[in-house]
């Protein structure tokens, strides 16, 4: 008999009542070091005091009223957006896919309302993940995630990444824009190069096509930048970011410049929930922290620190850790066994992990995770290692 809740996740048998910054405790007592941040989602960690306290006294006053009105949260969250970014307008939805659909429809709306209705299609990239609704499905392009769900949506052309020349020459006379992970989350923490992601912005120029940035995973701070694409020093024509953006609150955001923005007029997209007071209050929050001076250049300093520790996991387990990948509070280390049985060992040890591609275990602490709790985290990874590597040996 299937199950009340519908058997689509393969779920841990953990079941977490509480948490406290980086770390989590189950009903049954036990303590885990969490980083997986919920897939890269708990940006302040967990029972955040500001944080709980916005969205309860929030809460306490109205939660959601809908679009049909102003709502002053959004407002000025738009503004503090649109101030520390390239963008000139935000809109305001609910998750990662709805942003990324979101930015996919601005770019098409953009082209036709600007002269182009003939250009409609997208460029995408082999390995990425931009959500699962059925446009983000055929986005993403992996056979796995299509499987059973019926003709791909129209509108969206693979080429590798990382390779200028394919996507030079995917450019047609229906390209509209280009979609793009700075870093690939789901696809392995494979990053794009700066000169990749600068030839990007240059071709787009070149033949007048607008460069969209999936920053749902890497952005909002995770990679030591408010967006992952500034380390390659160019501005975007838009960028759609969810997961850390409310600390684990559902939101997500589409920022665009001025020329993007401007064709999205009333009726033209919408969202019922999308930016209602409550996810703002918490977003808010977000931003008070994130954009706090020297937060960022935190970030970077305390990702550096688990970076060289996982460099030397790799040198010295080369039997169970092939590379480390991944910049910021976004790491990863490709495996050489199953990722999976690497997130079991760590597991084992108190370490929560989330798997990626490519055989890659990801580590996303929160962004506010003490040095302690990363010397912590390393020291678990070594102890798993080891057992690891003790039963490759005895193999």
């Amino acid at each position: 008999m299937i199950p009340a809740l519908m058997p689509n996740y393969n779920r841990a048998d953990l079941a977490f009542e509480r948490g406290e910054g980086a770390w989590l405790y189950t009903v049954d007592g036990r303590r885990f070091l969490d980083f997986g941040s919920g897939i890269a989602t708990a940006s302040l960690g967990h029972g955040h005091p500001q944080l709980s306290e916005a969205i309860a006294q929030q809460a306490k006053r109205v939660m959601h009223v809908s679009n049909l009105y102003r709502i002053p949260e959004a407002e000025r969250l738009a503004d503090r957006l649109v101030a520390a970014s390239f963008a000139d307008s935000v809109f305001f939805c609910n998750s990662g896919a709805e942003a990324c659909e979101g930015m996919v429809k601005m770019i098409r709306r953009a082209a036709h309302d600007g002269g182009h209705p003939e250009r409609y299609r997208m460029i995408t990239f082999e390995g990425a993940f931009h959500g699962r609704t059925l446009g983000m499905l055929a986005a993403t392009g992996n056979e796995k995630y299509l499987h059973g769900f019926g003709p791909k949506v129209e509108g969206f052309d693979q080429v590798p990444y990382n390779n200028l020349n394919a996507v030079r020459a995917a450019i047609g006379p229906e390209t509209a824009g280009v979609m793009v992970e700075a870093v690939q989350g789901e696809g392995g923490l494979r990053e794009g190069t700066p000169e990749f992601l600068r030839g990007l912005r240059a071709a787009c120029d070149e033949f007048g096509l607008l460069l969209g940035f999936d920053e749902v995973q890497c952005g909002m701070g995770r990679t030591g930048k408010l967006f992952a694409c500034e380390w390659a020093g160019i501005t975007p024509d838009v960028v759609a970011t969810a997961k850390g953006i409310g600390g684990g609150f559902p939101m997500g955001a589409v920022l665009a410049r001025e020329h993007v923005a401007k064709y999205l007029v009333p009726g033209s997209h919408g969202t019922t929930f999308g930016g209602n007071p409550l996810a703002c209050a918490a977003a808010n929050v977000v931003l008070d922290v994130i954009l706090a001076p020297g937060f960022l250049e935190s970030v970077t300093v305390r990702g550096a620190r688990l970076a060289a520790g996982l460099d030397a996991l790799v040198a010295d387990f080369p039997s169970v850790f092939e590379t480390r990948r991944g910049r910021g509070l976004l790491q990863g280390m490709r495996c050489v066994p199953p990722a999976g049985s690497v997130q079991a060992a760590l597991l084992a040890e108190g370490l929560l992990s989330v798997t990626a591609g490519e055989n890659v275990i990801r580590l996303v602490p929160p962004l506010i995770v003490p040095e302690d709790d990363i010397d912590t985290a390393l020291a678990m990874l070594r102890r798993a290692a080891a057992s690891l590597a003790g039963t490759e040996a005895r193999k």
